[in-house]
């Protein structure tokens, strides 16, 4: 199955704090889209927290939910109950190319188990409810060639499926180059050769 063109990513980096049994526990949420951005993001919080017990990380590169590229650490908590649940709580937050870093300063009572998870997976919950997002797009360049009378269909055909028209060259016929939505280009593709009985011409860049 493909993965889809167009996914929901954090717009900002936000963080959210609250304190359980006197131990701090600081969530921060950003965008990664590739791995190695996730990596440095984890540096980068973990650089600000240097006197902190822990820094634990999971992230999702890629679509929401799409498990092909992920990542977590407990960094030192008992196996499973920090990454994991942060790492659950990304998979179902239905945005993509997100990560998250929780900081915990010790506050000198054991949480349990449990209480781990749930301070943790919980976190990640309280930064997600206020977390602005905005979409991904991946764009695909197409040029097209038509006749001058079919010009105008081809302008309405390209602002239909939310298109840009980037170049047009007037020779013996008009060559325009643009760029859409990739999941819009075969119904762009469709909706100009309608328009123009086939003769129109669509490559991809």
């Amino acid at each position: 199955m493909p993965l889809p063109s167009r996914y929901l990513v954090p717009a900002a980096t936000i963080r959210a704090e609250r304190e359980i049994l006197r131990s701090r526990f600081i969530t921060t949420v950003g965008r990664a889209s590739t791995a190695e951005e996730a990596a440095a993001f984890v540096r980068a919080v973990s650089g600000e927290h240097p006197g902190a017990a822990h820094n634990c990380w999971a992230y999702v590169v890629g679509p929401p939910g799409d498990t092909s590229r992920i990542g977590m650490s407990d960094d030192g908590e008992p196996h499973g109950t920090a990454g994991r649940p942060m790492l659950n709580a990304l998979l179902r937050a239905g945005v993509g190319d997100i990560v998250a870093v929780v900081t915990r300063y010790y506050g000198g009572t054991k949480l349990g188990t449990g209480g781990l998870v749930r301070a943790y997976g919980g976190g990640v919950q309280q930064a997600l409810a206020a977390l602005a997002v905005a979409e991904r797009i991946d764009y695909l360049s197409l040029t097209a060639v038509v006749d001058y009378a079919s010009l105008s269909a081809l302008q309405q055909a390209c602002a239909a499926c939310e298109g840009e028209i980037l170049r047009q060259e007037f020779a013996a016929d008009v060559r325009v180059r643009l760029r859409l939505p990739a999941g819009r280009a075969d119904e762009f593709r469709s909706a100009l050769l309608d328009a123009t009985r086939g003769r129109a011409r669509v490559a991809e860049d």
